[in-house]
Order: C-alpha cells, then sequence, then structure tokens
C-alpha cells in the first residue's frame, strides 16, 4: 500500500535474509518461533493508521459508556474469577484491511480481546526486520524500546520484586507463543510457570524459585481459564474459582468481557454489523454473514458458509453471533507478482489510573487462503504468517 517501501523491500528480499530473520529470532529467544514466520512486513499509509485509531478510539469509548452490569453478563457463572478490576490490563483490537463499495482501502473490525498477545515477541520482531532491512528504521515504531519496555515492567511487575511475579500458562513449553514468554522473562526478568507447579497455603500462593518456595503476588495472565476444563484428569492445586491474595494481570473476566460477545452492541463505519444468534432478523440474509462462537481461537468454530439448518441446530445460540462478512482485499505484493490478504491487531496497554489505553505495537496476520490463518495456506505459499505492520508516507 506504499509502493516505493513495497518495491524496495521486495528488490531486497532474498531467502538468505529472511531465513537470516529467523535466525536472529533464534538467537534472541533461544529457539524457533513454533508459528510460521511471514517473509514481508506489512507497509500502510498514515491515512490508513488514521482510520485505524479512529475506529479504535470510537469502540474504546463506546466500551467505557457501557453499564458495568452489561459486561458482567458475558462471564459464564462457572468461569467467574473473585476480585474483579474496573477495567483490563490488556486491550487488543483486530482489524480486516479491506476494500469498501466504492474501492476504497479502509480497516473493518474483526474482533476485540482484554487478554495480552504478543507483545514482548512483536517488538522484537519489528526490531529483527529493521536489523535486516536498515531502511525500515525510518518508519519504525515511534515509541523507544526503552519506554516500551518501561511500560510493561510497570504494567507487569509493578513495585514489586521481580521474583513475585510469574507469566502463568498451562504446559507453557507446547505452547506455540512460547517463544513470547520467554523473550517476556528476558525482558522484564520474570518467570513464567505451570498452572500445574502453583502451590497453594491458604489464600497464598507460590512456586518453585531455584530451588526456595517463593509467594506469587502478581500474575501476568496467559492462561484461557474456559480452557481449563477441556483438559483430562488436569491436577491443580489452585482452581481460579478461588479468592487468592494476588494481583491479576489481567484479570480472567475480563477475557469473557471484551470479545466478541461486544460485537452488536458496537457502531462505526468500520464495525461491521453483528447480530447474537438468537437476536438474528428476518431482514437479513444468512448469506451474507459469518457465525462465530463467542469465545474461541485461530479460526475454530467458525462458519464462513452458515445455513438456516446450521443455526437452528445450535442449542446455547447465546454463545454464537453472526457478523456480517467483509471483503479482504489482497493488497501486499510478493516477489512472485501474487498478493497476500492480512489483519492487524493493535496491541494496548490500559494502566489503573488511566482514562484510556495507551496504543504499544501491533501485530499483522498475512494469507493467501480464505481464512487469516496459516493452517488454511497452501505449504508452498510466502507470504503467510505472523508478521509486523510499519507505517509511512506514499
Amino acid at each position: 500500500m506504499i509502493p516505493k517501501y513495497r518495491k524496495q523491500f521486495n528488490e531486497e528480499f532474498s531467502q538468505e535474509k529472511y531465513d537470516q530473520v529467523k535466525a536472529i529470532l533464534k538467537q534472541k529467544s533461544g529457539l524457533e518461533p513454533a508459528f510460521r514466520i511471514s517473509e514481508s512486513p506489512m507497509f500502510l499509509t498514515g491515512e490508513f493508521k488514521s482510520k485505524l485509531l479512529d475506529a479504535s478510539n470510537s469502540i474504546i469509548d463506546q466500551i467505557k459508556s457501557l453499564p458495568k452490569e452489561t459486561l458482567q453478563k458475558a462471564v459464564p457463572d462457572n468461569c467467574r474469577v473473585p476480585n474483579d478490576t474496573d477495567q483490563p490490563h490488556f486491550f487488543t483490537i483486530d482489524f480486516g484491511i479491506c476494500k469498501n463499495e466504492n474501492g476504497n482501502i479502509e480497516p473493518q473490525l474483526i474482533e476485540l480481546q482484554a487478554f495480552p498477545s504478543l507483545y514482548a515477541f512483536q517488538e522484537i520482531f519489528e526490531d529483527t526486520f529493521c536489523d535486516v532491512y536498515p531502511f525500515l528504521s525510518e518508519i519504525r515504531n515511534e515509541m523507544p524500546h526503552e519506554q516500551f519496555r518501561d511500560y510493561l515492567k510497570e504494567l507487569i511487575v509493578g513495585k514489586e520484586n521481580p521474583e513475585h511475579i510469574i507469566v502463568l500458562e498451562i504446559y507453557p513449553e507446547k505452547q506455540k507463543t512460547v517463544i513470547d514468554f520467554i523473550l517476556t522473562e528476558k525482558l522484564l526478568g520474570i518467570k513464567t510457570v505451570c498452572l500445574t507447579k502453583i502451590k497453594k497455603e491458604g489464600k497464598k500462593l507460590f512456586y518453585e524459585n531455584d530451588g526456595k518456595l517463593t509467594e506469587i503476588r502478581r500474575i501476568y495472565n496467559r492462561v484461557i481459564f474456559d480452557e481449563l476444563d477441556r483438559i483430562p484428569d488436569l491436577k491443580t492445586e489452585f482452581n481460579f474459582r478461588e479468592e487468592v491474595d494476588v494481583t491479576w494481570i489481567t484479570h480472567p473476566n475480563w477475557f469473557f468481557k471484551i470479545s466478541k460477545f461486544l460485537l452488536p452492541f458496537l457502531k462505526h463505519q468500520f464495525v461491521p454489523k453483528s447480530y447474537f444468534l438468537h437476536e438474528f432478523p428476518d431482514s437479513e440474509s444468512l448469506e451474507n454473514f459469518v457465525l462465530k462462537p463467542l469465545f474461541s481461537f485461530a479460526g475454530s468454530g467458525v462458519n464462513l458458509h452458515p445455513t438456516k439448518e446450521i443455526t437452528e441446530a445450535i442449542e446455547d445460540q447465546g454463545n454464537y453471533i453472526l457478523q456480517r462478512k467483509v471483503t479482504y482485499e489482497p493488497v501486499f505484493e510478493d516477489i512472485n507478482g501474487e498478493f497476500s490478504k492480512a489483519e492487524i491487531r493493535l496491541l494496548y496497554i490500559w494502566r489503573e489510573n488511566d482514562e484510556r489505553p495507551i496504543l504499544l505495537q501491533n501485530l499483522g496476520r498475512m494469507t493467501k487462503a480464505d481464512m487469516v490463518n496459516v493452517d488454511f495456506n497452501k505449504k508452498d505459499a510466502i507470504w503467510i504468517g505472523s508478521s509486523n505492520a510499519f507505517f509511512g508516507e506514499e
């Protein structure tokens, strides 16, 4: 979308440089990413960034104006965790890069979450692209690396000794996002702990730190709570539903409150119309909508072509939405003259005393398939996978 940067990148690109990007990421983290890294970043105009921020600011305003009772309805009773907070610590918004009826490129909201994404990884990923392609430094994220680190440190570590803060995940070494856990450890000086290793004494939680039982006072939570019930024979000393003396970063209830549950409440020219399945009006046509479960990841459960037979067979219709289809536009040209589509995720933090969240970084996902998920692409496709957006002027 910025021809001069696209042209220069494609001219400089080589398989050797792609291998160099992956090698640097491995050197900085100690392991290779468990997800596919796109060969290319995304180049987006300042005008497109303004559209992203306009939509995001409107969405934030609308969420802030919603009654707390409305948000609380999103949390299933069996997943409710004590000591909720007034706002989430993390806030991410996903937009598809689309073409409207007039042929203009614009963002369209896909989903939003109050759950941490690959914050540490994306910062290092951007650095790595700039290391291998130095010309990118002129359009990199304006926030200095030190300020990025300080923001995350203030949010996650606070005024505590880092040994009392953990990244919490279930079987972290098996997660595709393990590289982000490692880079977070390096960035903040904290450790990643599996939920099964947590010890509980009364209302206090502990983990084994270099052979010493150490109290946990703050949890950077990466566990998707409702996923725990799907793990057979899971044995833990600590149940999320119990009241414990820890500060959650971010509180698990916000995973449900800021989610696809909110889409039917939001209005903006860059927000596709959405309905809860049980409220879908007869005046609309199913063929114009995508069926999505409220709480799912990586495209699981999404139906691009719902039918009346499919929707009527769903019993828990309150846990599904129908979202108007948008047209992803292939605008990212590869070295073979083929084009990829993409989504961009804006990565915000929301400090406890701030009225609004702060934008720290972004995450791009590129594809040549119908869904923005690398698993749906042809195995020999290029310009697909995890990416990063650089913004500049045409």
